[in-house]
């Protein structure tokens, strides 16, 4: 039993035209664009920049307690505070309603 390829090639011979179709072409000689020489930034990126930084530099997160709560919990003496999670619970649940109205 013959088994034919009912999928025909249906692909092109690439011509002149398909060739340079991902190539810019400029025809008049010029560049559209003349290169820039310098690059001015604003004073809005200066101070992004400058709170980039700023942000680097600091701690995120105080090592040592970390440290403390991870011997806390190994030593199985590590208490959460049920109230406190709720009223931090709360407080993110109406912070993100009321972003959600505005």
């Amino acid at each position: 039993m013959k088994i034919h390829d009912s999928k025909k090639s249906t692909s092109l011979p690439i011509g002149q035209t398909q060739a340079n179709a991902g190539k810019r072409v400029d025809k008049t000689g010029t560049d559209a664009v003349p290169p820039a020489d310098t690059l001015k930034s604003s004073p809005m990126s200066a101070q992004l920049q400058s709170l980039q930084g700023a942000m680097a530099a600091s701690n995120v997160f105080d090592a040592n307690k970390v440290e403390a709560i991870k011997l806390a919990i190994a030593d199985g003496k590590f208490q959460v505070n049920p109230e406190k999670v709720a009223d931090g619970l709360l407080a993110t649940v109406k912070n993100l309603l009321q972003a959600r109205r505005n």
